[in-house]
């Protein structure tokens, strides 16, 4: 089964999806089996992070901004602004694919897990997630 949804990002920093996943877990009918998610992006990706602390949002992502800065002067892709090639490269670096167990229509995640869009854009936009579910 396959269903397809939008996350709205509002600029860099991390979005959380989990109860949209769980939702389409649920209502799948499945009981058991595996959620792989795709971010149909190249300038955004996904993780699964802590989702009790927003420090850890704020932490990762001032690591990866200081890793991989804006107007390098090694990068020639630059037509599409200043923090396009740094978003392609922190998307390279991180993840566009998840995979998740569920079990008993629960995703298997840890107590302080969420999936999460990781925008790496500056204005954000509208990023296509869609997510797989397999026996």
């Amino acid at each position: 089964m396959i269903e397809r949804f939008q996350c709205k990002t509002t600029g860099a920093g991390l979005f959380e999806i989990t109860d949209r996943v769980q939702d389409v877990v649920c209502e799948s009918g499945i009981c058991t089996g595996l959620c792989t998610i795709l971010i149909q992006h190249t300038s955004a990706s996904l993780t699964i992070q802590e989702n009790a602390d927003p420090s850890a949002k704020h932490d990762l992502q001032a690591w990866l901004d200081q890793l991989v800065k804006p107007n390098d002067p090694l990068y020639t892709h630059t037509s599409e602004g200043p923090d396009d090639m740094p978003a392609h490269i922190k998307a390279a670096l991180t993840s566009t694919t998840l995979s998740i167990p569920f079990q008993q229509s629960r995703l298997c995640l840890g107590i302080w897990q969420g999936i999460y869009v990781w925008e790496h854009r500056y204005n954000g936009g509208n990023r296509k997630i869609v997510v797989h579910l397999g026996r």
